[in-house]
């Protein structure tokens, strides 16, 4: 059986409650969503509910535990979550416009999210797993590092506008800085960033730069940990302890519970 590429793109972003064993019945009409709870329970936890099954890995009297439900959504929220990124004549999906300074930035009332990350982090890869169900949105991905030079604008229906930042580090555009901390400091409509993270190396120097400009500004911000799939589970349990430590002791405006994803998306999953 396939397993949808939106919600193993979306990690727990959207998360499963724990009582997994109680699904009877989808609350949603998607076909995409009716597979994964079709999915062993195991298969199921480990694809949407990744921390859960890590906790499974530290010993009882080890002390230390993972925040698992900081954000725990029902199923109807996890199929209304899905339901935002189905393209429909009601609810159009596409890309709107690109830009390399906020000055020529699309002038939007709804609210945004924006996606940041290193160079070869996984964020254009992440993205175009959230747009599955939006066949007609391009979103380009590259195995070259610095591919994305401009903030790519997306509308997702009525709801909210997705902005794809530059990354950062090896090969950035030059005026990186200048572009992303100004649109970071003066964007009003921004609500909500997401800081890509790649759990195999952890939070690099660069990744301090964006996480010091999110404080700085005192915006919401929350760690998407990248490429779970590539470490053995005791390396990433050590990775997510380790950057769980660092959210608790040195910052201020970073959600608590980290977001896991993997880094692949493909539907023989």
């Amino acid at each position: 059986m396939a397993a949808p590429r939106l919600l193993s793109g979306m990690g727990c972003l959207y998360e499963m409650p724990a009582a997994l064993g109680r699904v009877r019945r989808p609350y949603s009409t998607s076909r995409t969503f009716a597979e994964v709870l079709r999915l062993p329970k195991r298969q199921l936890t480990e694809l949407v509910f990744p921390l859960q099954e890590l906790q499974r890995h530290l010993l009882p009297e080890s002390g230390p535990v993972l925040h698992l439900k900081t954000f725990e959504p029902s199923l109807e929220d996890l199929a209304r979550a899905e339901s935002l990124f189905t393209a429909s004549a009601r609810n159009r999906i596409e890309y709107l416009s690109s830009a390399e300074r906020l000055d020529h930035a699309p002038d939007l009332l709804r609210p945004e999210v924006c996606f940041i990350g290193r160079s070869n982090v996984g964020k254009s890869s992440l993205i175009k797993a959230l747009f599955s169900l939006a066949p007609e949105v391009e979103v380009r991905v590259s195995k070259k590092p610095g591919h994305t030079k401009k903030m790519n604008f997306f509308k997702v229906g009525k709801y909210f506008t997705l902005v794809d930042m530059p990354g950062y580090g090896y090969r950035a555009p030059e005026d990186f800085v200048n572009m992303v901390e100004t649109y970071l400091k003066e964007r009003k409509n921004l609500m909500r960033t997401f800081l890509l993270v790649d759990s195999v190396v952890g939070i690099q120097k660069a990744d301090n730069i964006a996480i010091e400009m999110c404080e700085e500004f005192a915006l919401p911000y929350v760690m998407v940990l990248t490429k779970i799939d590539k470490s053995s589970k005791g390396h990433l349990v050590k990775q997510v302890l380790q950057i769980q430590k660092f959210v608790a002791t040195k910052t201020q405006g970073c959600f608590p519970q980290l977001f896991p994803v993997r880094y692949s998306y493909k539907s023989d999953k």
